[in-house]
């Protein structure tokens, strides 16, 4: 019996303002970025940094709470699976894109409404301020 796993955990910060569309049915999806950075010291010493983002997308009740309390700067962790679709463009060129198909968003900001522009780390949590899970 052969069984895949499609499982994709980020922890980072929104890169955009969350964008909330309905399809032409009226279900509800919301599409936002997160940058995920990381750093280290190379074999020279130097430091470095290396930011990864990634293209989230959210459906239903997930889709308009995202909509609603996610904006951009706030840190977030994601959970959900990889979708890749493809396109033609005009010119003939395919064209791809990889999303994050979110199916729990967690906000781990102190407040949604707050945009802690400090610097400081003192508002981090350890428990999360609004954590969501979608079930298909």
């Amino acid at each position: 019996m052969s069984r895949g796993l499609n499982k994709v955990m980020i922890i980072g910060n929104v890169g955009r303002e969350p964008e909330l569309r309905f399809t032409s049915a009226g279900k509800p999806v919301t599409s936002f970025s997160v940058a995920v950075s990381r750093r280290w010291t190379d074999s020279k010493g130097q430091r470095r940094e290396e930011t990864e983002w990634f293209n989230v997308v959210a459906w239903g009740n997930l889709a308009e709470i995202c909509a609603d309390f996610l904006y951009k700067g706030c840190q977030v962790y994601v959970e959900g699976r990889l979708q890749t679709r493809h396109w033609d463009t005009e010119a003939g060129q395919r064209q791809y894109r990889t999303d994050v198909v979110a199916n729990e968003v967690t906000i781990l900001d102190r407040n949604p409404n707050h945009h802690n522009t400090n610097g400081s780390d003192e508002e981090s949590l350890t428990e999360p301020l609004l954590s969501v899970e979608e079930y298909s």
